[in-house]
């Protein structure tokens, strides 16, 4: 009977190896630990209390007559303010960044193509809103004369400021800039969100992660800043010092240096589960923390530039929306496609990038806007960067934009005017005349024909990070289908990955292994019992 339980029970057992072997289903789940966070105090432990009232200032009550009187009045009493302010991206609008094949270059908003509203050159007047200065109308916009720097914008806490459209960045006639300015503080989500929410003319339209929504967010949206949880402000982890802010948005940046990261918090070994730790080394914090994106509204996936300038037969302009609210087509701007609760797209990534810059020949088709650098053979050793590469969540905005197919390069067309008549596409839609005015404006080459080109750019995700509950299972990715990373295929992936030799050759050798047991178990009773008759038999 023992025999019997033995040879059952290894059956039992080769069973469950052969289960475990062909299932591609279900993975074993660690232990979800708490984590750990440093540098980082939490709101219940700070004074939140301000330790200047701005509205005791005489300065501040005195009328402005401009904006700039109200910088002027800002920096009598911060008085080296304004060169911390003239030295950064925020302010300049580009930085001097290294890009492969290209040495040092200038990038930035100043200058950096998208495949969204293309470029601010030749329409700054209104891109400018979203410019921390007064009065960035064109080119020659001076960045040295610091009552051009506006202040409010980005420290206004009374709710009540707001920049004026096609205003070259001067408040709204509507703003009471004494008031503002005697209600004044650290930079809140509004702050911040008033231009980063706002990015591609409408809201949510470029990051997919960045939106009104986070105004006042529930832990649901995003587990840092909800108003339920901590209530974190962008500055909490975005740090600034000397005006220098830490964070740099990736699709417009080459370099991986100044980036605010996850471990600047948590650390690299978050976890106490040691096998969750190792993964860090080549999986980003937000690829497991970020399972979808978009969580409240659509953000924008497609633009096709190539169908604007359809009009009604009034000759006034069409404006189309989709059941959610969001425009799916516009004269001026052509088809779009919104969509919400995306999965991100996975890439290797290792922080650094590469530019189609608008003199850069095209040489590959759609053209990669921005390129993420990183493979799973990146081990960061001989890199730009020391760290090596890791598998991030990105959000991929595709869609046609106009290029010159005789130079072969993207073009920048001018968008917009105050006027009919300037060559700007919004309002006299004559493509060859929007292209011909803005490649004028940068002094560079128009060959007098264009045509639309299909485009990718890239943008790695960093915000709505969800509870830990809503967090990427073992299984999301190791699985035979449906697997989150079906589409990294450069290494071998546990669970996802099969060799059907090695199953078939483990499934024989289990199976072999099983009948040698039985084989054995029979033969010993055979001999047993033929010993047994031939000693009866004596």
């Amino acid at each position: 009977m023992k025999k019997i339980l033995i040879i059952l029970f290894v059956s039992f057992l080769s069973s469950m190896l052969v289960f475990a072997l062909v299932n591609d289903e279900e993975v074993q789940e660690p232990v979800d630990p708490p984590l750990k966070v440093n540098n980082y105090i939490y709101k219940a432990d700070r004074n939140m209390n301000p330790s200047v009232d701005h509205s005791k200032f005489e300065i501040l009550k005195e009328e402005f007559s401009t904006a700039h009187d109200a910088t002027a009045a800002c920096l009598s009493c911060h008085t080296e303010r304004h060169t911390e302010i003239m030295n950064t991206s925020h302010w300049r609008w580009e930085r001097s960044e290294e890009l492969e094949g290209k040495g040092i270059v200038p990038l930035g908003k100043k200058n950096i193509l998208n495949n969204f509203c293309i470029g601010v050159s030749g329409s700054e007047a209104t891109c400018t809103r979203c410019h921390i200065g007064y009065g960035y109308a064109d080119k020659t916009f001076d960045f040295n004369e610091p009552t051009n720097i506006d202040c409010l914008v980005c420290h206004d806490n009374s709710g009540t400021y707001k920049k004026a459209k096609g205003a070259a960045g001067l408040p709204d006639e509507s703003v009471d800039l004494n008031y503002v300015a005697q209600n004044i503080g650290t930079p809140t989500r509004a702050n911040c969100g008033v231009c980063h929410f706002w990015g591609g003319g409408g809201n949510n339209v470029k990051h997919g992660d960045l939106e009104i929504s986070l105004m006042e967010p529930t832990t649901d949206v995003d587990v840092h800043m909800g108003i339920d949880g901590e209530d974190m402000n962008c500055v909490d982890c975005h740090v600034t010092e000397k005006h220098q802010m830490a964070g740099k948005l990736y699709a417009l940046s080459s370099e991986n240096k100044n980036r605010a990261t996850c471990e600047h918090c948590h650390t690299n070994a978050p976890h106490v589960n040691e096998l969750i730790n190792e993964h860090n080394l080549r999986i980003a914090c937000q690829t497991c923390h970020i399972p979808v994106y978009a969580k409240v509204n659509g953000t924008k996936m497609w633009w096709d530039w190539s169908t604007a300038g359809r009009l009604n037969e009034d000759g006034s302009e069409v404006h189309e929306s989709d059941a959610d609210g969001n425009h799916n087509y516009l004269s001026i701007k052509g088809n779009f496609v919104y969509d919400d609760h995306v999965i991100p797209e996975y890439y290797w990534f290792n922080g650094t990038a590469n530019h189609q810059l608008i003199t850069d020949i095209i040489d590959t088709v759609p053209v990669q806007m921005n390129t993420l650098y990183g493979s799973y053979l990146d081990k960061g050793i001989n890199s730009k960067t020391s760290s090596p590469s890791k598998i991030w969540p990105v959000k991929v905005h595709r869609g046609k934009q106009i290029y010159d197919p005789v130079n072969k390069t993207l073009i920048q067309p001018k968008l917009w005017s105050k006027h009919v008549g300037d060559s700007a596409y919004w309002k006299d839609f004559d493509w060859n005349a929007a292209s011909a005015a803005g490649m004028n404006y940068l002094g560079l080459p128009y060959s007098g024909e264009y045509d639309f080109i299909e485009t990718e750019m890239y943008w790695p995700l960093n915000h709505m990070v969800s509870k830990k509950e809503e967090s990427l299972k073992c299984v999301d990715c190791h699985r035979r289908k449906n697997s989150r990373l079906a589409s990294l295929t450069d290494f071998y992936l546990p669970g996802r990955d099969r060799s059907t030799f090695l199953d078939g050759f483990g499934i024989i050798v289990i199976i072999g292994a099983l009948f040698g047991v039985l084989l054995h178990t029979i033969l010993r009773r055979i001999m047993k019992r033929k010993c047994f008759f031939q000693k009866d038999a004596n």
